[in-house]
């Protein structure tokens, strides 16, 4: 299958997990990185080892995806500093670890803010600069979460199906004009998500899920999806043998919907 490697990428919650393990992989790769999230002196710090592995270029912008009107200024800036990315990335995203009933209103609209909103703001400041150079790719983190909902995950697995509507559809609107999409949907990856995960009242869990602890590794799944982005493949679920949820809820949706409400959950 042909292959390519961008030679600039635009990462969004580059400071850790998910995020910094992609800049590493496409650092590795020669490619040089635009690296935003909030935090800017981790971000440096992620910088750093992206040029000790191999980065040309590498630039740190502090971003916060939840304001979009900062979006949008921004990017204008920084794409003025550092020109239009060939891969925009969209990795930043919160989850969520609480009941519906409990759930307070606010939690759900910080999870849509920043896990859908601020992927799609990102992507349409970019969008009119790629269609006039006739190209551009564009992955987006979905989940497992993505493909079915799970208890105590509701405005996460919301979210993340969004994403999947909104970009099913930019795909098959500019896909004639060189604009691909890549859906990365992780299983149970090796990070902070559990720890970060929204409670019911919008503070942080701050604890590790067992599935997570044991999940793939962050850098094997960088691998994996630096290689179905460089393949432009349109979805790909990657993780270990969890994936099969998306398998079963596609053949046998009775039968898997009845598993997910005795699944053990946190």
């Amino acid at each position: 299958m042909k292959t390519y490697t961008p030679s600039l990428i635009w990462i969004t919650g580059a400071s850790s997990g998910i995020g910094e393990a992609l800049a590493l992989e496409f650092a590795r790769k020669g490619a040089s990185l635009i690296l935003t999230a909030r935090r800017e002196a981790v971000l440096q710090e992620v910088a750093k080892k992206c040029r000790q592995a191999g980065a040309p270029q590498t630039w740190v912008f502090p971003l916060d995806m939840s304001d979009e009107a900062a979006v949008f200024k921004r990017a204008e800036a920084i794409t003025a500093e550092t020109g239009v990315p060939e891969l925009l990335i969209n990795n930043a995203g919160i989850s969520q670890r609480s009941y519906v009933k409990e759930t307070e209103m606010s939690v759900y609209r910080r999870i849509m803010e920043v896990d859908f909103f601020g992927a799609i703001a990102l992507s349409k400041a970019l969008l009119p600069a790629m269609l006039k150079r006739g190209s551009g790719h564009i992955a987006v983190l979905s989940s497992l979460a993505g493909k079915f909902g799970t208890p105590m995950r509701s405005g996460y697995c919301a979210a993340k199906h969004a994403l999947h509507g909104f970009f099913d559809a930019l795909r098959a609107e500019y896909h004639q004009e060189g604009i691909g999409v890549t859906m990365l949907c992780p299983s149970f990856i090796q990070t902070d998500v559990s720890r970060n995960a929204l409670t019911a009242s919008g503070e942080p869990l701050q604890k590790m899920d067992d599935a997570i602890a044991q999940g793939m590794p962050v850098a094997v799944f960088a691998r994996q999806a630096a290689a179905a982005i460089s393949q432009r493949r349109e979805e790909v679920i990657l993780g270990g043998k969890e994936r099969l949820g998306a398998w079963l809820h596609r053949f046998f949706p009775r039968w898997f919907r009845s598993y997910l409400r005795k699944a053990p959950v946190r």
